[in-house]
């Protein structure tokens, strides 16, 4: 896209982090917003902050990992503007823990929210882009984290990885059928958002009975929260996001001082040996 001006973007996990601070940059790139979060308190305060600032937008609390929910944000964001030109996937949770120690509603909760939220926006919204043959970007949150595999992660990293892999596929999907639409993964690294206090948005049908007893969960836990707090703006990754799209850039890196576990990684897939455990690898934020 060369163009954002008088665009359309609808933003998913909107209310707060990554999600408000895309809205804030593309509401100042004077694009059309249609924003969504679970937080109906969250959205409603990003949604004014635009409003007073003179960018035309609107919002709907959406749980994006029920499907009807999505599909009913993308009949409101075409009754509303008419088009879709750029669909920012973003809302995501966090769960730390072993993969044999996370509950089925840990499980649940983070497929929920980081798979089935991406995929439900690509079905949703995907065939209407399609079919005006405007051009369009697909913007999907991954994460560091599904780049790499941190330790005590299991729940978000299977998700993460998952993200990047079905975002490349898109890539390969859209350049098959020549369509006039690109699409980027982004994958950052800590960011100060609110995704270390992702519990608090968790849903009553995936609570958990009580907290966990294993001692790592509670000192990673405090580990990844502190370095979230110390992590670089939401801001600049929008700004990353806004330029990426212009640029039609596949790879949204943010962090370039995590290009050697990258590489490390891979270079490690290559010659088939066994992954190297950090004490506690750098993990992400999406």
């Amino acid at each position: 896209m060369q163009e954002l001006a008088g665009k359309v973007a609808v933003i998913t996990g909107a209310g707060s982090g990554l999600g408000r601070a895309m809205a804030h940059r593309f509401g100042a790139a004077r694009m059309r917003l249609v924003l969504a979060d679970i937080d109906a308190s969250r959205l409603n305060a990003v949604g004014g902050e635009l409003d007073d600032l003179g960018v035309a937008v609107v919002t709907q609390v959406t749980d994006v990992s029920k499907a009807s929910q999505v599909h009913g944000l993308a009949d409101f964001a075409y009754e509303q503007f008419g088009a879709v030109h750029v669909l920012c996937n973003n809302a995501g949770v966090a769960v730390v823990g072993s993969a044999w120690e996370c509950s089925d509603a840990d499980w649940a909760w983070a497929m929920g929210v980081n798979f089935w939220g991406v995929l439900h926006g690509l079905r949703a919204f995907m065939p209407r882009m399609l079919a005006s043959g405007e051009p369009g970007h697909v913007v999907n949150t991954a994460s560091a984290a599904g780049i790499l595999a941190p330790p005590l992660s299991s729940p978000y990293v299977a998700t993460k990885h998952a993200v990047v892999g079905m975002t490349e596929s898109l890539y390969h999907d859209l350049a098959l059928r020549s369509a006039n639409i690109s699409c980027s993964v982004l994958a950052p690294g800590f960011v100060k958002t609110g995704i270390a206090s992702s519990e608090s948005v968790r849903p009553e049908e995936h609570k958990n009975t009580g907290p966990s007893t294993d001692p790592l969960v509670a000192e990673v836990g405090k580990y990844y929260a502190k370095e979230v707090a110390q992590g670089i703006r939401a801001e600049t990754v929008a700004d990353a996001v806004h330029d990426a799209i212009l640029e039609e850039r596949f790879y949204i890196f943010t962090h370039p001082e995590m290009k050697p576990a990258f590489e490390d990684r891979f270079s490690r897939i290559v010659a088939g040996t066994n992954p190297k455990t950090r004490p506690l690898a750098v993990s992400s934020d999406g």
